[in-house]
């Protein structure tokens, strides 16, 4: 009996000190292995979101391959003797194509991201440059063997294969912009982030029209360097665009998706603009009741079953919130305000950089031709001075202009409001307009007649309108952003971007008018040549269209500034802009 009572105290403290040891050796091994779980997530987070980044701008830069049209279109009329017409008809069907589908395909990137969009982008733009490079070498052999009328075989393929560039080249910088949109919507520089695409997309043009002009051109007999090889141009983008497309297919992702849809969702709760959701009720309603039960037991012992409620279950809240949301955005009367402003203001910018080259044919008259200023010159300077002005006017956003607490759909409600107010805070519509009114300067420089005879002041008018241009295209997205959120981007921003090919086309059609009539009273070339009919000299060739530009974009100022400060505008509702 000694011995064992002896033992006993001698045994307890024993056994106590070893079970305590292990648990703690256990607790202390569990919290480093959750720690390093959590770690390993992060970086992988980081490395897919940084990837999604760099191949989005390469996207976005590749997609900018369309603003070179230029750069070869000449030839279509020199080497296939296509008409003016002809040219202008393929060109004018690639913007539509363009432009036209951008709310489906943004519609289509917040449905099944921006990955499957990428390769339909690598199939349509791979397709339509290999079509176009096999066309022109048709047209040229038919060219030297003499066929009569070999336009006409060629014409209306190479209609089909730009149409198909055109769709192609709104799939892969729709793609790239909305993945930048969605995954670096809570940063400081989220403005930044956003517009680094878009201004790749401006950078892009330069970048291949270079490649084009400097490397893969025709060799003269002297061997300098003639004009762009449009077949192995052709057969390039063909290639590197289906890769870039192939690329983005598998890297091309929103991080984290579940997490913004189930934000959002919150957020609009707490709104209380969420209330009768059929998805939350379901939900609600599976706690209770027998059968439902049963079914829940029944789940817990299938893990494959339980995955497929759980993923059927996030495809219904993420289509019920974006479906949601779109309808909201649709009522807002600010957003047809914001949108028919963008339309009046931009419009003028779209058709101005599709016609300026025949606007400086019109600052000489025929005898004075050598002292010309030339539009290649121009070219640069717009690409150049359009994309600072995009980075300019996104870091000002970031730096200068009050930040919301969330990066989804604003409410007006407290939890929309910043958390602190800067010292010095500029409205991000407050730098829109500013870009808007220097957009006029340029139109009202040209329109006044200042330029005509001294093309070495077009450079007035290039940046100004270059500049104003790329501010305005960077602050739109940001915008949509900031006031109806970034998880249904993609069908937002397409709506608004579907105006400035109806803009493009209605100054077009106003300014190729206003020309014609300037040609028939052009002084300068009456009892001219019957070649020299169609063209116009004098400030009256484009005046009138310019000036009217001017009240354009005056007007779709106020508008802007009306969706702000108006009668229930963005400032009555307490968004922060």
């Amino acid at each position: 009996m000694a011995t064992s009572s002896t033992s006993d105290p001698s045994l307890a403290p024993l056994l106590r000190s070893a079970s305590s040891s292990t648990l703690g050796s256990s607790s202390s091994q569990t919290t480093i292995s959750d720690d390093l779980r959590k770690s390993k997530i992060r970086r992988k987070t980081r490395a897919l979101r940084s990837l999604a980044f760099v191949v989005s701008i390469i996207s976005a830069l590749c997609a900018g391959s369309i603003t070179v049209f230029s750069l070869y279109g000449h030839l279509f009329q020199s080497r296939l003797h296509y008409t003016q017409l002809q040219i202008n008809g393929i060109a004018s069907a690639m913007s539509i194509s363009m432009y036209i589908p951008v709310p489906l395909v943004g519609y289509m990137c917040d449905r099944v991201g921006p990955g499957p969009l990428s390769l339909l982008a690598s199939v349509l733009l791979g397709g339509g440059y290999g079509l176009a490079a096999g066309l022109y070498r048709k047209g040229l052999a038919e060219v030297s063997e003499g066929v009569k009328g070999s336009d006409k075989t060629t014409f209306a393929p190479m209609v089909f294969a730009f149409v198909a560039i055109g769709a192609g080249t709104a799939c892969m910088y729709i793609g790239a912009i909305t993945t930048c949109a969605k995954n670096f919507g809570k940063g400081k520089y989220r403005g930044l982030m956003l517009v680094a695409p878009i201004a790749s997309f401006g950078l892009g043009g330069m970048v291949i029209s270079q490649i084009g002009s400097r490397i893969l051109y025709e060799a003269q007999p002297d061997g300098a360097r003639g004009d762009v090889d449009v077949f192995h141009f052709f057969l390039f983008l063909c290639i590197i665009l289906i890769v870039v497309g192939l690329v983005g297919t598998f890297s091309l992702r929103i991080i984290d998706e579940e997490d913004l849809i189930d934000e959002a969702v919150e957020e609009l709760e707490r709104s209380g603009l969420l209330e009768g959701s059929a998805v939350f009720r379901r939900r609600a309603d599976r706690e209770y009741g027998t059968i439902d039960a049963i079914d829940d037991d029944a789940g817990a012992m299938d893990p494959a079953r339980d995955d497929d409620d759980e993923d059927d279950n996030a495809r219904l809240k993420k289509a019920w919130l974006l479906n949601a949301e779109t309808r909201r955005f649709l009522s807002d009367r600010t957003m047809w305000w914001f949108a028919i402003g963008f339309w009046l203001i931009i419009g003028p910018g779209e058709a101005f950089i599709n016609n300026f080259g025949t606007v400086i044919g019109t600052l000489y008259s025929p005898n004075t031709r050598s002292n010309e200023t030339t539009a290649a010159t121009h070219v640069s300077i717009m690409a150049a001075v359009s994309t600072a002005a995009r980075l300019i006017a996104a870091s000002l956003s970031d730096l200068l202009s009050p930040n919301p607490h969330t990066q989804h759909v604003q409410t007006g409600f407290p939890t929309s409001l910043p958390q602190l107010r800067q010292k010095l805070s500029v409205s991000r519509v407050v730098l829109f307009i500013a870009a808007a009114l220097i957009i006029s300067l340029g139109t009202v420089v040209l329109a006044s007649g200042a330029v005509q005879e001294h093309g070495e002041r077009f450079w007035i008018v290039s940046s100004s309108i270059g500049a104003g241009y790329g501010a305005v295209f960077s602050l739109t997205p940001i915008i949509v952003t900031m006031i109806w959120g970034v998880e249904n981007f993609g069908t937002n921003f397409g709506i608004i971007a579907l105006t400035p090919a109806l803009g493009s086309t209605m100054w077009g059609l106003i300014y190729s008018a206003n020309y014609q009539a300037g040609a028939r009273d052009s002084p300068s070339l009456t009892g001219g040549s019957d070649d020299d009919d169609v063209f116009c000299y004098g400030k009256q060739c484009y005046s009138s269209t310019f000036w009217a530009m001017s009240i354009c974009i005056w007007v779709g100022s106020v508008m802007i500034l009306f969706a702000w400060k108006g009668r229930g505008g963005w400032a009555k509702r307490g968004i922060v802009i």
